[in-house]
């Protein structure tokens, strides 16, 4: 017997019951196919995780200083047990470092970059000299000078340039040592050689010359 002619043959009530069925049947259907759609839509949609955190903005890129350059740096610094000095860009702190083993000098270096400073408070660490150093993750832009005696430098001219004005607000007399690059119109003092590398130093002055302000 086809479909058509059992569905005529039934009683109405048994037809209602019948269709309703039919319906429910169909709307659990749709409620599987749907299911299954959004379990594949999931499924082929990337997890969505946090964020990465925003590179750090660097204005130099990490070169370390040679050891022998630090020698030299230190020593035309004249640094001594009752100096202070800070170290900007410091990357893996050796220059405060060295200060702070030879001279028992204490220091300060800041590195914006914070697996720098991370590196240079574990090399403070091994050496010893945690108690006399400090590491800071800061913008050397921000970070206060008042107290430094000596300030040494490896950066690039144009940043050098843009920290003259607040090097040359510091007390007259601070000594300030830079590795590779001057200060355009401000002329050092001295400028040594080290195997092809070129040591900078000058003094603050009591009075600001007119081309420096």
């Amino acid at each position: 017997m086809s479909a058509s002619r059992f569905v005529h043959k039934l009683p109405k009530r048994s037809l209602k019951v019948l269709i309703a069925g039919l319906s429910v049947i169909g709307l659990m259907a749709t409620g599987c196919t749907r299911d299954r759609t959004l379990e594949a839509e999931a499924q082929s949609t990337p997890t969505q995780t946090a964020s990465a955190a925003p590179e750090v903005q660097k204005d130099v890129p990490y070169v370390p200083t040679p050891q022998e350059v630090v020698d030299e740096m230190l020593r035309v610094a004249n640094v001594g047990p009752n100096d202070v000095i800070y170290d900007l860009g410091s990357g893996d702190g050796r220059i405060v470092i060295t200060a702070a083993q030879r001279f028992g000098t204490r220091g300060v270096g800041v590195d914006i970059d914070p697996e720098r400073v991370a590196e240079a408070k574990a090399n403070a660490q091994k050496a010893g000299v945690s108690d006399r150093v400090e590491f800071r993750q800061q913008d050397l832009f921000q970070t206060g000078l008042r107290e430094a005696s000596v300030v040494t430098l490896y950066l690039l001219p144009e940043v050098n340039l843009r920290l003259r004005p607040k090097l040359l607000q510091l007390k007259p007399g601070t000594r300030i040592v830079s590795h590779a690059f001057d200060m355009g119109d401000w002329k050092p003092e001295q400028v040594r050689e080290v195997n092809g590398r070129t040591v900078y130093y000058w003094t603050v002055p009591q009075t600001i010359p007119e081309n420096l302000r």
